[in-house]
């Protein structure tokens, strides 16, 4: 099965998933390739620690073979790999916080290392100077630092619009919640990356969009 043609670039993911539903692995080959880095810079901003990030992220693609016969493209391929991730995020946490109650002392997201897109990156720059390019370079621990310390509802929502691209709409569906919710905490996490910013002496604004990080 599956080791005719080849798969055309524009094939979207919902086609991929039901072409691997149907036994082509390349499809499932091509699925991960493209959703690997932002779903790994999701797990990581969730549950803050590099090495479960990477159990989560294992977890996340085994569970999506497991439960390929169920998949139906109903909703968005994202959507559904999303909450698979999500929920296996929430368990890992809840796990962690019986193992090691103070878990205060797990390395924030987002450190030297990281893998992905930092931070900075995730904001778009409309046509920047380099003097503006060096600004947000310098701007990008500092940014990753503020993330981590939002809570963690603001956070998800955060990560998943500018990180992964999700829109509002999709977010709801894998947090649960209404839409409105989600925008609201998407003002939230805004406000406290303003913020907490500010605490750390940096001069930043981040548009009501999350589109823009000026200093």
């Amino acid at each position: 099965m599956g080791t005719g043609g080849s798969l055309a670039p524009e094939t979207s993911d919902e086609q991929l998933m039901l072409a691997f539903q149907a036994g082509d692995a390349r499809a499932f080959e091509a699925l991960v390739r493209k959703h690997r880095a932002p779903v790994f810079n999701f797990i990581l901003r969730f549950v803050g620690q590099r090495a479960r990030a990477e159990d989560v992220l294992q977890e996340t693609w085994l569970k999506v073979v497991r439960s390929a016969r169920e998949y139906e493209p109903k909703a968005r391929f994202t959507t559904w790999l999303y909450t698979i991730a999500r929920n296996l995020c929430v368990d890992s946490t809840r796990k962690e916080s019986y193992r090691q109650a103070t878990s205060l002392e797990a390395p924030a997201a987002g450190t030297d290392g990281d893998e992905g897109r930092p931070l900075g990156e995730g904001l778009p720059d409309s046509g920047a100077s380099p003097e503006r390019g060096a600004h947000n370079a310098r701007l990008r621990p500092l940014l990753e630092r503020a993330l981590a310390g939002l809570p963690e509802e603001q956070r998800e929502v955060f990560v998943l619009r500018e990180y992964s691209g999700i829109p509002f709409k999709e977010i709801a569906e894998v947090t649960g919640v209404s839409e409105n919710t989600v925008k609201s905490r998407m003002r939230y996490a805004l406000e406290g990356l303003r913020r907490r910013l500010g605490e750390l002496g940096v001069d930043g604004d981040l548009s009501e969009d999350g589109r823009t990080v000026a200093g």
